[in-house]
């Protein structure tokens, strides 16, 4: 299998423009992978919600939403699966999520089980975590996902003898990921899988640098550039 780590500028409240640069990445993309992964909560941008839930009910989208299903018929267009961040309404409750589409079909949804992803000085009830963790298989390959801190705060729940992705949003300057943050996310992935996918989105504000990574046995294989919209193509045995 042929995946692909798009790091792509991501706006908050954007939602059309993020759709945009999914389906431009797709278009890039196309009959070179089989799967195209973007970064935590992409669709909507990581800062897109303001922590009141009245408000933020109408940012996140349902699995069954018009938005979700333009994302479905996406995959069939350019014949490529997709791996995308989200921020999820089920009823009155919003998680970040994660949902892996396929041939027009949803593959996956994993909800974000560790709480770094809100305000929770500021959140109630509606806000919350997943529970459950767990390998998808695509083309007959098993993958484990987690999402950003989900590795940091409890990596025992990732461990894997396939591939992991791991989608996060995260925002250090150029000179803290050159001065040994790559090299200790590759150390955090290693404690779950040998073989590990990380990819950022870009953004503006606050500024994000963006980044793909590869992680094989806990150190770096294969990266892109910081502060360029790139696709990091690998092949997953």
């Amino acid at each position: 299998m042929r995946i692909g780590l798009a790091s792509y500028r991501s706006e908050n409240r954007n939602t059309a423009f993020n759709i945009s640069q999914i389906e431009r990445a797709l278009k890039e993309a196309q009959g070179k992978v089989d799967l195209l992964c973007f970064g935590e909560a992409f669709l909507q941008g990581f800062d897109s919600l303001d922590w009141k839930y009245e408000t933020d009910k109408e940012t996140a989208v349902a699995q069954d939403s018009e938005i979700i299903d333009r994302l479905r018929c996406l995959t069939v267009q350019y014949h490529t699966a997709m791996l995308v961040g989200y921020i999820e309404r089920e009823g009155d409750t919003l998680y970040s999520s994660c949902i892996v589409l396929a041939e027009g079909k949803t593959v996956h949804n994993y909800r974000r089980i560790s709480r770094g992803w809100k305000d929770y000085t500021r959140t109630d009830d509606h806000y919350r975590e997943g529970t459950e963790t767990g390998e998808f298989s695509l083309q007959g390959k098993k993958i484990m996902l987690s999402l950003c801190g989900d590795m940091w705060d409890f990596p025992e729940r990732f461990k894997t003898d396939h591939l992991l992705i791991w989608p996060v949003y995260v925002n250090y300057t150029l000179e803290d990921w050159e001065s040994g943050t790559v090299e200790d996310y590759a150390a955090q992935a290693a404690l779950a899988a040998k073989d590990a996918l990380l990819v950022n989105p870009l953004d503006n504000d606050p500024v994000s640098h963006g980044g793909a990574f590869r992680f094989r046995n806990g150190k770096v294989t294969d990266r892109i550039a910081f502060d360029s919209e790139q696709i990091l193509i690998v092949d997953v045995e």
